[in-house]
């Protein structure tokens, strides 16, 4: 597992502009101001290209690589069209399947189960249909936790509503496949719930 995943917040900007197609996203570490990792969607192909322009984005399928800085992989994450609700699969670096997320039905806010490799349920991600608030829960206790609200010392890396700061609980240990499962379920928030 790569060693950026061990710290506990990261601050998430995505890249905006008037004809974007493809979702791409920088994680900042905020004790240093610097981009620890990159999240791009750069295998669109040209159907899903003109759809992600229509209503039917929700539904478009997408694959998604996060990488360092330097070009390391940390994970990769795909979903093939949506009609209902959405599975999405991620794989490790090396390419093996972590897990995914299966989105549950008729959730008020968005809510989706974060499984293991097996389909076992490892937590769950729960939003709130009002605003940008997201919470990962196992056994009432909050695993980690995604706003859009932030007051650190990289405030001013967010000036917009397309950034958010993740912060993951002590209690999910350094090395834990559960922080890339985390980490893919964030930069499909946007993706599966909110667009």
């Amino acid at each position: 597992m790569v060693e950026n995943l061990n710290k506990n917040v990261f601050l998430v900007k995505e890249h905006v502009g008037a004809f974007k197609a493809a979702n791409n996203f920088d994680v900042y570490d905020p004790e240093t101001g610097e981009i620890s990792m990159l999240c791009r969607e750069d295998r669109l192909g040209f159907l899903t290209r003109l759809l992600r322009f229509t209503e039917y984005k929700r539904y478009t399928p997408f694959d998604i690589q996060i990488t360092t800085s330097d070009g390391r992989k940390v994970v990769r994450i795909t979903r093939g069209v949506a009609f209902l609700r959405s599975f999405v699969s991620v794989f490790d670096d090396s390419g093996a399947r972590l897990g995914g997320f299966q989105q549950k039905l008729l959730s008020v806010g968005g809510k989706f189960e974060v499984q293991d490799e097996n389909g076992r349920a490892l937590c769950t991600l729960v939003g709130k249909w009002t605003g940008w608030n997201f919470r990962f829960e196992a056994g009432g206790r909050e695993l980690a936790h995604v706003t859009k609200k932030w007051a650190g010392a990289g405030k001013e890396l967010f000036t917009s509503a397309d950034n958010y700061v993740l912060q993951i609980s002590d209690e999910v240990p350094p090395n834990s496949k559960l922080r890339q499962l985390i980490l893919a379920a964030v930069m499909c928030i946007d993706m599966v719930l909110k667009e």
